[in-house]
């Protein structure tokens, strides 16, 4: 199936810096700090068929998530719906990092707050966010948050942000990339149009302990994360899902990244 391409022409300009205070966060950090929220499950009952039905949506590998202690899982982004595409399969609760525009309609608010997903205020220091990841892991929990640090809307893979990288340095928490495949044709009931899609998880990668680790050094670290997911993405885009598990089936290696690109982002 060939990818979605949109001009950037056609595109609305985003608003990428949120002008409320940092402040009008804090309760939401505060709820996500403490755990998961009752509407979590209701939510995952909710959505976990369709989106195995009328997506069509399988996993592949799903192993690969420890199945305790502190993780960090970091998709590629398509589509709104990723945060289920990502999480549908995964036998352990995640709590998502989430940009804070989201945190604006009331309903939204309700749901984000009771499902322990906290904002990060792109395109500032957001300190919060980060100490927010790290209580989690003290709670032996796994964050969710997307390598290219928000969603791709041209239909191509994005460039990753070093917040990954970032996170990854300072915690020590195993990174498992993830590729969503599919997920850039979603439309939605309005259009009718529901793509197969595929979630293929990578082996966690881990990376020495750094407290203050330097820009450079963090940005190294997320490149290296998201070549997997690239490596991943492009695997299934061109073999497709039954490709790879064919691979997989043999023994042979199934969506990794060149030696050559591994070692350049090192």
């Amino acid at each position: 199936m060939a990818k979605a391409k949109v001009r950037e022409g056609d595109l609305k300009p985003q608003v990428y810096k949120d002008p409320r205070p940092a402040e009008y966060f804090d309760r939401f950090h505060a709820r996500a700090r403490k755990g998961i929220g009752f509407i979590y499950d209701v939510v995952r009952v909710v959505l976990t068929l369709p989106t195995i039905l009328i997506f069509r949506a399988r996993a592949i590998r799903v192993e690969n998530i420890p199945t305790s202690g502190p993780v960090i899982v970091t998709p590629n982004h398509f589509s709104q719906m990723d945060h289920f595409f990502a999480s549908v399969y995964m036998h352990r609760r995640v709590q998502f990092m989430a940009k804070s525009q989201l945190f604006t309609n009331p309903l939204i608010k309700f749901i984000l707050y009771h499902g322990g997903v906290f904002p990060v205020r792109r395109g500032y220091n957001d300190g919060e966010a980060f100490k927010t990841a790290h209580t989690i892991f003290e709670r032996n929990g796994i964050v969710l948050m997307y390598a290219e640090g928000g969603r791709s809307r041209s239909g191509d893979l994005g460039e990753p942000k070093r917040g990954v990288g970032k996170l990854a340095l300072e915690s020590g928490a195993p990174v498992v990339p993830v590729a969503i495949h599919g997920s850039a044709h979603v439309r939605g009931w309005k259009r009718f149009y529901f793509p197969k899609v595929t979630i293929q998880y990578g082996e966690p990668l881990t990376f020495p302990v750094k407290h203050d680790p330097s820009r450079e050094e963090q940005q190294q670290v997320a490149d290296q994360v998201f070549d997997h997911v690239r490596a991943m993405y492009v695997d299934l885009e061109e073999n497709g899902r039954a490709g790879v598990l064919k691979r997989i089936r043999e023994g042979l290696p199934a969506g990794s990244p060149e030696p050559d690109a591994a070692e350049a982002s090192r």
